[in-house]
């Protein structure tokens, strides 16, 4: 990460195929999402196809040359963050993405919270910050998410990282459903 300026920590993309539980995850996770990410795209009035499973999908990302596999696993040390970014490696993006948490706060690491700003048109960032335990998962938008305002639906833009971690090590799955260009 340091190298490219994302922070602190390792990341390493999975190559295909998949780990079995990983592609299970990956198609069974993005199967149960894609009908509310179709509801966003038509909230926003983006123009958008999220076909009902993943094969459909990457096809998709694969037609736009976007062919090598997203899912990640992280390692973060003492002193690792990551900095706030979006996941996105192409034409081709999928509004979620998901984060398990693969190690246990205060026992195997301390810090390293999940940090999402959510950028408001005309208005002041607001910052949550995420402590996942061990198991949990979360499901996050990787750009932006619809908005209820007075005149219709409008899109608050997300950045999504890591606070830095402050002893032990913390390990993270991240599922990503579109493919990289």
């Amino acid at each position: 990460m340091e190298r490219y300026r994302f922070g602190r920590g390792e990341y390493q993309y999975f190559a295909n195929p998949l780990p079995a539980l990983v592609a299970e995850l990956r198609e069974e996770l993005y199967r149960f999402l894609a009908p509310t990410a179709n509801e966003w795209m038509s909230a926003l009035r983006i123009p958008a196809d999220f076909p009902a499973n993943l094969d459909s999908f990457l096809k998709q990302c694969h037609r736009r040359g976007q062919k090598r596999p997203t899912p990640l696993l992280l390692r973060y040390e003492k002193g690792d963050y990551n900095c706030l970014h979006q996941d996105v490696y192409g034409e081709i993006v999928s509004p979620f993405q998901v984060i398990f948490a693969l190690s246990r706060p205060e026992d195997e690491f301390t810090g390293g919270d999940l940090l999402l700003v959510e950028q408001r048109p005309r208005a002041q960032s607001i910052g949550h910050a995420i402590r996942m335990e061990q198991g949990e998962a979360v499901v996050i938008t990787t750009r932006y998410r619809p908005a209820k305002g007075s005149r219709g639906y409008y899109r608050t833009n997300f950045r999504h990282g890591v606070s830095e971690v402050l002893s032990g090590e913390r390990y993270t799955l991240g599922i990503i459903f579109h493919d990289a260009a």
